[in-house]
């Protein structure tokens, strides 16, 4: 297994009989590295230890020994390394094997390359209230290898959370951990404690014909059997790639209950860990990406993208400090065999989620992350145009006449219509808005539940391949304020 490197300290927990002495010691050639010694609590079945902090590497084995009256005995765990500990969680698309992706084969051949990257993955469970032991594992902490990598369809282990520690290896060149816990069909309110729930106000519990939703879909029945298990180990962040399934459920609370998700996971981790994972740790996920549908006015998805991200259209910010996203919705796959919903492309997926961890939770501060987002709108009245000053520079992949819409209100009427693309620079793009006579209120782009074809979006960054994230802003005082109303 891998265990947190420093500057924190691994935390390491165990049952034995109340009263009973546990001593921890960590080896490397039969030499003592270290050694703890703990008691069973007398009220409880439970023991806890935090080494001290150790940098990446190994191997170590790990010994705990557990002694009361003559009662002697001893668990070992072989094969120990130190380095930085990831959990990813969420529903179908973070569930999806590598065996379900595109270049499947290529990428199962490359998995014994990464012995240093290693795997555990939950098994599905649900409880009513929080455990303090997982229900069973369906993969034990083990090393990549093409079988536990590509076990069937959504089973095991997580495409996307392998290729973010494969990524995440190839730059930091010290182990990595990687803990899937996830299950398809799943709102985010099972996935969330009662605590966080209650401060967003999510209504009681009652049964919602939703087609989106196929998994679980009690209040925190996840939280309590897949995740909280967990909370005492020293993590370094945490990936997430949900919402599919809160497009028809609890859709207007998702920017309340996704950042409490957040907050509450943060605060549990960071107490379950006596202070080790830290208070803020880093939070990437995954904004939605594309699925075809019937439902042409409907904009559903839009609505959760934006949610996403606090109805900012970007992250970090305040109410989302230390997080990072992957932007999507130019992944879309017609053709994916498992339902347009489940785009094949997890690499993409995965080195974007990569790029933005090493830029929030690494540090890397020349890193571009994330795609241009607009700075300033505004208003060239004599021209007809309107003029978004970008904060990077911009790649116009192509023009398109659709995918920005001005909201043009008339008494007191308000449609939206397109604004074709018109002329463009380096970071400055105008668009057509002779088709409104009456007040222009607001700009969207890519407001669509399909915005373009795969990688084909109209905006890059020029060098980073990464799309502009999309947005809907009221125009006033020529700024734009980043609004989730105007959508609506």
């Amino acid at each position: 297994m891998v265990l947190q490197k420093a500057p924190a300290g691994a935390v390491i927990w165990g049952y034995g009989i109340p009263g009973a002495t546990v001593t921890v010691t960590l080896c490397q050639e039969q030499e003592t590295i270290m050694k703890k010694v703990t008691h069973v609590k007398a009220h409880s079945d439970r023991w806890m230890v935090v080494l001290d902090p150790m940098k990446p590497g190994g191997p170590y084995e790990l010994v705990a020994q557990h002694i009361l009256g003559r009662r002697n005995v001893t668990q070992r765990v072989h094969d120990v390394l130190f380095g930085d500990v990831w959990l990813c969680s969420g529903q179908s698309n973070m569930q999806m094997t590598v065996s379900q992706i595109l270049n499947a084969t290529s990428e199962l051949s490359r998995a014994t390359a990464y012995q240093s990257v290693r795997l555990l993955s939950v098994s599905l469970s649900q409880a009513g209230q929080e455990l303090d032991d997982l229900a069973g594992a369906d993969l034990e902490w083990s090393k990549p290898t093409p079988e536990n990598l590509g076990h069937g369809s959504f089973e095991y282990m997580s495409a996307v959370c392998w290729l973010f520690g494969r990524y995440l290896y190839d730059t930091l060149q010290y182990p990595i951990g990687l803990i899937s816990s996830s299950w398809g069909g799943t709102p985010i309110e099972a996935w969330s404690s009662e605590r966080s729930l209650k401060a967003c106000g999510a209504p009681k519990q009652r049964f919602i014909s939703s087609d989106s939703v196929s998994g679980p879909r009690a209040y925190s029945v996840l939280w309590n059997a897949m995740i909280h298990p967990l909370h005492n180990m020293t993590l370094k962040g945490v990936i997430w790639y949900q919402g599919e399934s809160n497009v028809d459920f609890n859709r207007d609370l998702y920017n309340c209950t996704f950042p409490a998700l957040i907050e509450d996971w943060r605060q549990t981790f960071h107490r379950g860990s006596q202070g080790q994972t830290e208070r803020l740790f880093p939070f990437g996920f995954v904004q939605l990406s594309s699925v075809l549908t019937d439902a042409n006015s409907d904009d559903g998805f839009s609505q959760i993208r934006w949610h996403q991200t606090a109805d900012f259209g970007y992250v970090p910010n305040k109410r989302m400090p230390n997080t990072f996203m992957a932007v999507a919705m130019d992944l879309c796959d017609r053709d994916s065999p498992f339902g347009s919903i489940h785009p094949r492309d997890k690499q993409t997926v995965a080195y974007r989620l990569h790029l933005g961890a090493r830029a929030v939770a690494y540090g890397e501060k020349t890193l571009t992350f994330q795609g241009p987002l607009p700075e300033k709108i505004e208003r060239l009245a004599d021209k007809g145009l309107l003029s978004i000053t970008y904060s990077q520079q911009i790649l116009v992949q192509r023009q398109d006449d659709k995918i920005f819409e001005i909201s043009c209100c008339c008494d007191d009427q308000c449609k939206w219509l397109p604004a074709p693309m018109n002329t463009f620079s380096t970071r400055t793009l105008a668009l057509n808005i002779s088709s409104c006579d009456g007040a222009l209120v607001a700009l969207r782009y890519a407001w669509t539940t399909w915005p373009c074809e795969y990688k084909q979006c109209p905006l890059y960054h020029p060098s980073s391949t990464l799309p502009a994230p999309p947005f809907t802003a009221f125009i006033e005082n020529q700024i734009p304020r980043y609004h989730s109303k105007v959508a609506k």
